[in-house]
């Protein structure tokens, strides 16, 4: 088990090494693993789950009673309870409760709303999936995600939630959206050998994967991890046990001169000297401080949690406030991720054509199903998305991967009873295509930027002949058709946002894709 060991320790990068090196280090192979390595490998690696740390309420409940202005008040309550008794009188049974009443008010306020906010493992952990389906014991069987270690063979479909850090085997590329960990609203495109983390969704494809990691080791449980572990102490508390500190200085430096004055000098009765020290303490200290910031930011924590945010401390609302710079995702946070194409501003590059055209072209080259949202946007130009396949005898779709950047079809028109190749994708590869490349590129990229400066993004277009009627011919020269503008809005509150944000004094910055850029 020592290889097993140094890749539970994270020494080894399965994440880039070949994949033969992955089976290697893993000591597995694509027929599985048996029952009885899993049960193994589980006392290394432990189960497929975040960790979920149990704490004691009631110590977390004293627990806030535990600062410097408590000790303040606990401090006057002793006093009236137990030292007003030397006199010979009663204790200060009002005094007392009052004290307590208003500890127990604010430690109930603050615990119940902590409580509640607090508890981000949990959040987190709704998102991995439950079940999945393995191979052990060389069978396909569907189990608890739990169970999976490093080694196991796992299959993953459409609509399923990716249970473990894995690496792809042999099989056709597949999209796979990684909003959970990266707020990138668009599916990525991953073929064989790439890796995908935990809590990913397949969006469309099937294929086998060798798992890598596991519970708190993979992506996504380290950034749990993360979440949930922090303890550092925010501005907000070291503004209280200032405070705190501050009273405690001050009202022990009174009490001290009170005492010399009333006993050695004034030559008072005990319990009126007593009775003055309490006023001395209760009077000195704001006892109403905590209650009153415990319920102000319990009231902010309950309106976050409402809108989807994970609190973990009470205090973090405070801590926003002296944010500095907010880093923002662009799709879907700042826009509506509603992708959308400018029909009069489509540009052709051919004579013989027109707009309809370029785009039934780009349609053509799009999904009809399981669409992605340009493939929706394109698609939804049309006035019938049955147009896209209308007079058309489709032959091979080439869908989009990260390599191309493109999507392209392969189809018999019924018109002419031609065989015909139409390519959408990134600009620069679809005029890397183009047979006069030389003479339109310069047209190409002006019309590029003016799209940039408007806050478009570029869709290529492109055509060719098969004359050799195969799916595999590399055919006739490729014919630049055209370029669409695709806009993403903003939301209509995304300016009036950042504005209030600058004027406030918070930077605010756009964290992106460069294909989005």
């Amino acid at each position: 088990m020592g290889s097993l060991e140094l890749v539970a320790n994270e020494t080894a990068d399965l994440e880039h090494i070949p994949i033969e090196e992955v089976f290697q280090q893993l000591k597995c192979s694509t027929e599985g693993l048996t029952t009885a390595e899993g049960e193994a490998r589980i006392q290394i690696f432990g189960y497929n789950k975040l960790e979920e740390k149990s704490e004691s309420k009631l110590l977390k409940f004293l627990g806030f009673m535990w600062n410097p202005l408590s000790w303040v008040m606990e401090a006057a309550a002793i006093m009236a309870i137990a030292l007003a008794n030397g006199g010979g009188k009663p204790p200060d049974w009002q005094d007392f409760v009052g004290i307590i009443t208003l500890l127990v008010i604010n430690s109930t306020i603050s615990f119940i709303e902590e409580n509640n906010a607090g508890n981000a493992a949990a959040a987190l952990m709704a998102r991995l999936a439950p079940k999945t389906k393995v191979l052990r014991d060389g069978k396909w069987a569907e189990n608890d995600a739990e169970i999976l270690v490093p080694g196991d063979i796992i299959s993953i479909k459409l609509g399923d939630i990716v249970p473990a850090d894995a690496r792809f085997l042999e099989g056709d590329p597949l999209k796979i959206d990684p909003s959970a960990l990266t707020g990138e609203s668009l599916p990525v495109t991953k073929k064989p050998g790439d890796e995908v983390y935990s809590g990913s969704t397949c969006k469309q494809g099937e294929i086998e994967a060798v798992v890598i990691a596991t519970g708190v080791h993979t992506f996504f449980g380290k950034a749990a991890h993360l979440v949930d572990s922090t303890h550092q102490v925010g501005h907000f508390q070291k503004v209280l046990t200032s405070i705190g500190n501050f009273c405690i200085v001050s009202i022990a430096t009174g009490l001290i001169i009170e005492i010399i004055v009333m006993y050695p000098i004034q030559k008072r009765k005990y319990r009126e000297g007593i009775d003055n020290l309490l006023v001395l303490l209760i009077g000195g200290i704001p006892i109403a401080m905590p209650t009153v910031l415990s319920v102000t930011m319990a009231i902010g924590s309950h309106r976050l949690s409402q809108q989807g945010a994970i609190t973990k401390r009470m205090t973090a609302i405070e801590e926003l406030a002296g944010m500095d710079v907010l880093c923002s995702d662009k799709t879907g946070t700042l826009t509506l991720n509603k992708l959308t194409v400018d029909k009069n501003l489509i540009e052709c590059f051919v004579k013989d054509i027109d707009k309809d055209y370029i785009v039934l072209s780009a349609a053509r080259a799009a999904r009809i199903e399981n669409q992605d949202a340009i493939d929706t946007a394109i698609v939804g130009m049309l006035a019938d998305p049955k147009e896209a396949r209308a007079g058309i005898q489709e032959i091979h779709f080439l869908p989009f991967n990260p390599t191309d950047k493109r999507t392209a079809i392969t189809f018999i028109d019924d018109k002419d009873g031609k065989w015909y190749s139409v390519s959408k994708g990134a600009p620069e590869e679809i005029l890397a295509m183009a047979h006069n490349k030389t003479q339109i590129a310069a047209r190409v990229h002006s019309v590029i930027g003016k799209f940039a400066e408007r806050g478009l993004r570029s869709l290529a277009v492109a055509r060719q002949e098969v004359p050799e009627k195969s799916k595999d011919s590399p055919g006739g020269p490729w014919e630049f058709l055209g370029l669409l503008p695709l806009f993403d809005p903003p939301r209509h509150d995304s300016a009036e946002t950042i504005s209030e944000a600058l004027h406030l004094g918070v930077n605010v910055k756009m964290i992106t894709g460069s294909e989005s850029t």
